[in-house]
């Protein structure tokens, strides 16, 4: 009888363990998933970026250069990116935006040609789904940290090995970013 007690609650004990295995691996793909979809569009402003600058390339050649030596020292994002990745990315596209936007303020002719007007709606477009994503990332990040600190979830957690994620942070230097248009 005490054998039957012992296989039953080893018996829940890996079921549970299970479960849980399997939540902690769901909420960590969400987390991969999320950074990976940052990182395309990522990848799909500095697209935009690149068009922007071969826009002014005819009107400030400094400029050009400058800016384009930003635009080729970005790296991929991807789903093994860290938040600490993701930001340094933000913070070279936001330069490199402030360096447009002063070039395009210098000339208002390339401020109001058609191309420039619909590559600056296709960098906000962008932007605002980095901003979307970015909050699908840090709410399944929550998920995933609160679960891992709970007990008895995070005897399995530390078992398996999966810490804790960092948030990706908000730059306050963005709020004071100059209108885009």
């Amino acid at each position: 009888m005490v054998f039957i007690i012992l296989a039953v609650i080893v018996a829940v004990v890996i079921f549970w363990f299970i479960s849980v295995q399997r939540n902690l691996v769901v909420m960590d793909e969400n987390i991969n998933n999320s950074m990976s979809q940052i990182g395309v569009q990522l990848s799909s402003r500095w697209d935009a970026l690149t068009a922007l600058l071969d826009l002014t390339k005819g009107y400030a050649e400094h400029e050009y250069k400058t800016i384009s030596d930003t635009i080729r020292m970005r790296t991929s994002i991807n789903s093994g990116s860290s938040a600490k990745e993701v930001n340094a990315q933000e913070n070279m596209i936001t330069e490199a935006m402030g360096k447009i936007m002063a070039v395009a303020e210098s000339y208002p002719e390339l401020k109001a040609n058609e191309n420039y007007i619909k590559t600056m709606d296709s960098v906000n477009s962008y932007e605002e789904m980095v901003r979307k994503s970015r909050l699908v990332y840090n709410d399944s990040v929550t998920k995933l940290n609160r679960a891992i600190r709970m007990f008895p979830t995070s005897i399995a957690a530390g078992v398996l090995g999966i810490k804790s994620r960092d948030y990706l942070e908000t730059d306050n230097k963005k709020a004071d970013m100059p209108n885009l248009k």
